[in-house]
């Protein structure tokens, strides 16, 4: 490891950066509210407020949806060890220079499109002319893309979360995490957190 550090130019002995990511409307909000009573120090900014969408909250930053548009990403010195939410489209974008514990969120992409409609539709935005097979199968297209670098990426570190499990299997879901994490979070504070009230759209 210490040589692929020394190769890629990955910083050592700073903690990894904890993500959270997957597609959106995939439960990545829940993952960051598990890891935030887990006792993870989260970064966010507070100006995507909860709505009926996210009851629980966003857990978004602003800067992080400039990562494509922008080479400036010292702000990312100030958060080793904490936790961010980085959508699956921008984690490519994620500099080489820091490690990365990523826990990527997967959901049923019939799920996921579902949700999207319902958010749109709370919104009264005009839905995409593209239909749910066209949107799936660039959706799918996407994953493979991004598993695929994230395999080849030695600074990034992967742990992939089913949702229907987070939901169904919590306590087995915050273990598994906490095993990721180095052991360090209270699993039964993140367990609670899990609400299948909240499963609206189903497969």
């Amino acid at each position: 490891m210490a040589i692929l550090k020394r190769i890629f130019g990955f910083q050592q002995n700073v903690a990894p950066i904890v993500v959270v990511s997957g597609l959106p409307r995939s439960g990545t909000s829940m993952l960051m509210a598990m890891l935030d009573a887990g006792g993870i120090d989260l970064v966010s900014d507070g100006l995507r407020t909860a709505d009926e969408d996210n009851p629980k909250g966003y857990y978004e930053l602003e800067k992080v949806k400039e990562l494509d548009k922008t080479t400036d990403t010292s702000w990312l010195e100030k958060i080793p060890g904490k936790g961010i939410k980085v959508i699956s489209f921008l984690l490519e974008h994620l500099p080489d220079t820091y490690q990365y514990k990523i826990i990527f969120m997967r959901r049923e992409l019939s799920e996921v499109l579902a949700s999207q409609q319902k958010m749109l539709e709370r919104r009264s935005e005009q839905p995409s002319d593209i239909s749910d097979e066209e949107m799936a199968a660039l959706f799918s297209a996407h994953l493979e893309k991004i598993y695929k670098q994230l395999s080849e990426r030695p600074n990034c570190d992967v742990l992939y979360i089913d949702h229907r499990e987070a939901l169904n299997s919590p306590d087995k879901i915050a273990t598994r995490i906490n095993t990721f994490l180095d052991n360090r979070l209270d699993v039964t504070a993140m367990t609670k957190i899990v609400d299948k009230q909240l499963y609206r759209n189903r497969a």
